[in-house]
C-alpha cells in the first residue's frame, strides 16, 4: 500500500470542480493565508534569512495543512469552486518551485562545502613528518624523524 503523501496538485485534480459561486468564506481564508504564507516563504529566501525562512516555513507547513483538510471537507460536500481550485493550483506550483530552489541550492553548498574541505585527500604530512607521498620525479625520500 502506498502511504506517501499526494502532491496538493494532485489531490485537487482528482477532486470535482462545482460551479461558479460564491466560495465559502472559511476556504477563502485558507486559500489566502496560504497564498500570504508561500508570499512570506519566497521573500525570506530572497534575502537568505535563515530565521525568517525557518519561522514561514513552519507557517506554510500549517497553512498547507489546514488548507488541505478544508478543501478535502468541502470536496466530500460537493467539489472545490473553479476559481479557488485554480489558485490551490497555482500555489501548489509555487511550492514547487520554492523546493525545488532549495534543492539546488542545497546541491550548490554541498559542491562548495566539498572543495573547501576535501574529504578523501591522502595526508601528505603525518604525525613525524613527511610521508614520502611524491607525485613527482623526485627521490620519493621520506622525513619521518
Amino acid at each position: 500500500m502506498n502511504t506517501q503523501p499526494r502532491p496538493l496538485a494532485a489531490e485537487i485534480a482528482r477532486r470535482p470542480a462545482v460551479a461558479a459561486g460564491q466560495p465559502p468564506a472559511d476556504l477563502e481564508g485558507l486559500v489566502e493565508r496560504l497564498e500570504t504564507s508561500l508570499s512570506d516563504l519566497g521573500q525570506s529566501l530572497r534575502l537568505r534569512d535563515p530565521e525568517a525562512i525557518e519561522a514561514h516555513a513552519q507557517n506554510l507547513h500549517q497553512a498547507l495543512e489546514r488548507a488541505l483538510q478544508g478543501f478535502q471537507r468541502a470536496a466530500r460536500l460537493g467539489g472545490l469552486p473553479p476559481a479557488l481550485r485554480h489558485r490551490l493550483m497555482r500555489a501548489s506550483g509555487q511550492v514547487a518551485a520554492q523546493r525545488e530552489s532549495m534543492v539546488r541550492a542545497t546541491v550548490a553548498l554541498d559542491r562548495a562545502m566539498d572543495a573547501l574541505m576535501p574529504r578523501d585527500v591522502p595526508s601528505l604530512y603525518g604525525s613525524r613528518g613527511w610521508n614520502g607521498a611524491s607525485g613527482g620525479g623526485g627521490s620519493g625520500g621520506q622525513l619521518l624523524g
